[in-house]
């Protein structure tokens, strides 16, 4: 799971990454509000914490323009303005959930599995042709054939069968899966897209997924 953190505060957004890393997340900071936005449009991230008095762009900003791109990213505001307005302007604007400041640790974690829960409940797996990724076990079965994938083998399976008719740019997948200021190059999409491949070939199925000239891949499904 990806999660973003919008926060001016350089210690405390620091603190936070490190909490939530120790906790198995991937985490990335970001200190302004527009940095906030250019981020999370790309649409990469599971969960947002964000604070609402940041320079730039402030919460609540970054927060209807998130939403205006249609992205349903669970968003927590986690922000010392305690008002009783101030959090209803928050959940107004898109916010899921309000968290002031100071708060309890344990708090935010459970805030933050109950909003990745309420994500989760939607789908627990994901089918494309005679092929299924169980999203629980990182199990990709067919039939009664099937193969346990990496971490990264996972990530990257998941988001191409989230689309499977959507061509999907190698750029777009780095991000997806190695995180927006990641060093990893196209040649690790080239590396894990060939690893899934043979596993898909091993179980049998009649997915495949197709390289497409300059523009990234695409699922497909063999016709019998």
């Amino acid at each position: 799971m990806k999660i973003l953190i919008i926060e001016d505060e350089v210690l405390l957004a620091d603190s936070l990454k490190s909490l939530l890393e120790k906790k198995g997340f991937e985490v990335e900071c970001v200190y302004n509000g527009e940095d906030g936005v250019t981020f999370a449009e790309t649409g990469i991230y599971d969960l947002l914490i964000l604070d609402i008095m940041m320079p730039k762009m402030n919460g609540y900003e970054v927060t209807r323009k998130v939403r205006a791109k249609h992205l349903g990213t669970p968003i927590l505001m986690l922000t010392a303005k305690s008002d009783l307005e101030d959090e209803i302007e928050g959940l107004n604007v898109g916010a899921d959930y309000y968290l002031t400041k100071p708060f309890d640790s344990r708090k935010l974690l459970a805030c933050i599995h109950a909003l990745l829960r309420r994500q989760g409940e939607q789908v627990n797996e994901l089918t494309v042709g005679d092929t299924t990724l169980n999203l629980s076990n990182s199990t990709l079965s067919c039939g009664v054939n099937n193969v346990r994938l990496s971490s990264k083998e996972f990530d990257v399976m998941r988001y191409l069968m989230s689309s499977p008719k959507q061509i999907h740019p190698k750029e777009m997948i780095l991000c997806r899966v190695w995180g927006f200021n990641s060093n990893a190059v196209e040649n690790h999409v080239e590396v894990y897209v060939g690893l899934l491949r043979k596993k898909l070939k091993h179980i049998g199925s009649n997915v495949r997924i197709e390289a497409i000239r300059r523009l990234g891949y695409i699922m497909e499904v063999n016709q019998p």
